[in-house]
Parts: structure tokens; sequence; C-alpha cells
């Protein structure tokens, strides 16, 4: 039962805090606040969370479990690498918009910065770069993409387009746009990546990641 309880209260710990670092930021954001709105004392908090520090590196590592598994689902759902590569990026863009806990990782992420880069870890955007270089290496062998693309640059280009649609939108307010920021990349990038055969596909299934926009049907990609 204690165990439970300190599981219970760890958890409110960190919704609440999430939700002041989302509003407020790392900087404004206040450990009276936190611990009194989650009605745990600060002691309570203290012996979960010895420091501000401490409290926020748990939240960004609890949101970023939220948007692997995400992630990781997306991976499993497609048997092209090109169409993950895709929905990756849309995910990357979007997700986790109407959950705190996520919007606070990415908020505190650009804030303070992930520390786990280093030797022992690669750090987020290490890791999501190397998923978008696997995926385009594979893309590549099942000939969805040109001859001689370098796989290294393709994959920081595609995360620094859609981590940085979700930082644009963050900062001006325009959170209806995300997806459709990414699918604008997505229209001037494919005609030259892929062939013209193929490309027209892989534009109608980029558009079909934006949940505003029609779905068109009957087309399947032409390997090259």
């Amino acid at each position: 039962m204690t165990q439970r309880r300190a599981h219970l209260t760890r958890s409110a710990l960190l919704q609440r805090a999430a939700e002041e670092f989302d509003c407020h930021g790392y900087v404004h954001a206040t450990l009276n606040a936190i611990s009194g709105k989650s009605s745990t004392t600060k002691g309570g908090l203290f012996f979960h969370f010895p420091t501000k520090e401490h409290l926020a590196r748990a939240v960004i590592d609890e949101g970023f479990r939220r948007f692997e598994r995400a992630c990781a689902q997306r991976r499993a759902t497609h048997s092209r690498a090109l169409e993950t590569l895709i929905d990756l990026s849309y995910v990357l863009a979007d997700y986790g918009r109407d959950d705190p806990l996520v919007r606070a990782a990415f908020r505190l992420l650009f804030e303070i910065g992930d520390y786990r880069g280093d030797r022992a870890a690669p750090s987020i955007f290490e890791t999501w770069t190397l998923h978008c270089r696997n995926l385009t290496i594979r893309a590549g062998e099942e000939g969805d993409l040109r001859a001689g693309i370098d796989p290294d640059e393709l994959a920081e280009v595609l995360v620094e387009l859609a981590f940085g649609a979700r930082v644009l939108v963050t900062a001006t307010g325009a959170l209806d746009s995300p997806t459709h920021r990414v699918t604008t990349g997505w229209t001037l990038l494919l005609p030259t990546l892929t062939d013209p055969a193929a490309e027209t596909y892989f534009r109608q299934f980029a558009a079909r990641r934006s949940p505003t926009t029609v779905s068109p049907r009957g087309m399947e990609p032409t390997a090259s």
C-alpha cells in the first residue's frame, strides 16, 4: 500500500509539474505551485525530486517515453520505409498536443536541453536522427528513393523540418498549422527524393497525415 501511494504521489507531482512547465516554462514554474496544486507537501515533493531540475528531467523522461511509444506504433504500422519516415515526421511535429506531459517535455527540451547526450547514451535528437537515417537507407533499398541520396543529410533535414514546425507553431501560437507546414515540406522535398511514378503516391500519402485533408484513394507506390 505504501509503495502504491508513493507511486500515485509521484505521478500526481509529474502531472502537475508538466502543467506548470508547459504553462510557465522552466524559469517561472515554482515548486510551491507544483506541490500546492498536487496536494503534496514540499517535503513529499523533495522526497521524490530533490531539486527543480530533477523534476524537470523526470517530466522530460516521462513525456518522451510516451512520445517514443507513439513512434514505435507508427514504425510497426507501415511496410514501406518512406511511408514510415513521412508518418514519423508528423508525429514529431504534432504528437501530444492534448497531453501536458508531452508538451512540457518538448518545451523543457528546448529550454534546458537534453541531459542524456553523452558517450553513455545518445541524446533525443541523435536517437530521432538515427531512426530517420536507418529508414532512409531502407527506403533506398526498397527503390523508393533516388540513388545517391545521403542518408545522414536527409535524416538531419527531416528532423529539423518536423521539430522546427513544432517550435515555430508553439512560438507563434498557430497551433492548427504544424501538420500543414510538414505537408508543405514534403511537397517540396519529394520531387528531389523519388521518381515521378512514386512521387504522386507519397505526396498524397503525406497530405493524408493532415487531419483536415480529404484522403485520396486508389494510389499505390511504384518502386523505381
